[in-house]
């Protein structure tokens, strides 16, 4: 398989979604929706800043791991580190925005369950991508 082009391509499409996301935030807060820029939704509009924030954050650490692997080697079990950087660009963004759909009394829902099962696996791929970095010569 080819992962430096999966990385690639996915952190591209995710950088697109994540930015049309920030997009229609931007748009919801200048128009001043009430669902999204009242008191009672503070909790939604930072779990959907998180969401934006986070996915195009990994989204950018996709497109330098996949252009980083066609200059250094790829890391032991590239199969397991290239899944969990991609699911960490799912998860983590994917968590902290089902967060903000439905809340409870200013707590974020129970979809942030996800979030830190994301953030180790990001923090999985990226030890295993500095570890196989540092060994290269």
């Amino acid at each position: 398989m080819d992962y430096a082009r999966r990385h690639v391509r996915f952190g591209w499409w995710s950088l697109f979604v994540f930015a049309s996301a920030g997009l229609v935030l931007e748009s919801l807060h200048g128009f001043k929706v009430r669902g999204y820029v009242d008191a009672s939704s503070e909790t939604r509009r930072l779990m959907w800043t998180l969401a934006h924030a986070h996915g195009a954050l990994v989204g950018l650490i996709n497109i330098v791991a996949g252009v980083m692997w066609r200059a250094f080697p790829l890391p032991p079990n590239p199969q397991l580190v290239s899944a969990a950087l991609i699911a960490a660009g799912v998860l983590l963004p994917g968590g902290f925005f089902l967060g903000g759909v439905a809340f409870y009394g200013g707590d974020p829902g129970i979809g942030t369950l996800l979030v830190p099962v994301g953030a180790v696996l990001l923090l999985y791929a990226l030890f295993s991508v500095a570890r196989a970095a540092s060994a290269s010569r």
